[in-house]
């Protein structure tokens, strides 16, 4: 499991430029997440425990620093980006494939005060605030319009633009 997740790593890594420790900081928040992942997998013990005081007290300042609140427990393939730090909070149940894209603003979140979050497959694109909200699925190659707030699936090669977001082009599968 933990080369698992230093293959994940690796996968995000590559989708950023060469050097991009402090011209891209959301690269430390996905870093972070991706150590809070590898913790989990610790064997009990005092220093899982100790592992894990650190990890929620960096989770947190990191959280106000750079505005990127993503949980350990989120599921995420390879290749998670970033782009514009900022104003982004993803929640604990949510879940990511492969090569997805999140901009500055964007919230992947429940609409009640329950467990239910969004599901994105693979090379989903968020723009700058995006809300993707509630029990979702957002299909493979999908692209989401800044500002538009999804509230119901989106079906694989789509794009949605709105409040709330409708369907404005679907290409049809080669």
């Amino acid at each position: 499991m933990k080369k698992e997740i230093a293959l994940k790593w690796q996968q995000d890594r590559e989708r950023y430029p060469k050097k991009p420790w402090l011209k891209e900081p959301s690269i430390i928040a996905i870093r972070w997440y991706r150590y809070g992942q590898s913790v989990d997998l610790m064997s009990d013990g005092w220093l899982k425990k100790l592992n894990l005081k650190v990890y929620w007290l960096i989770f947190h300042i990191l959280e106000v620093l750079l505005g990127i609140s993503i949980p350990k427990s989120v599921k995420s393939n390879g290749g998670l980006r970033i782009y514009h730090f900022g104003n982004i909070f993803i929640h604990r149940n949510a879940e990511f494939g492969k090569n997805c894209t999140l901009r500055q603003g964007v919230t992947v979140g429940n609409r009640y005060n329950d467990d239910l979050a969004p599901k994105l497959c693979d090379n989903v694109e968020l723009g700058a605030y995006a809300q993707v909200l509630g029990n979702v699925k957002l299909g493979d190659n999908v692209k989401i319009g800044a500002m538009s707030v999804v509230l119901k699936d989106v079906a694989d090669n789509s794009t949605a633009c709105g409040v709330p977001a409708k369907i404005i082009k679907q290409k049809e599968e080669a």
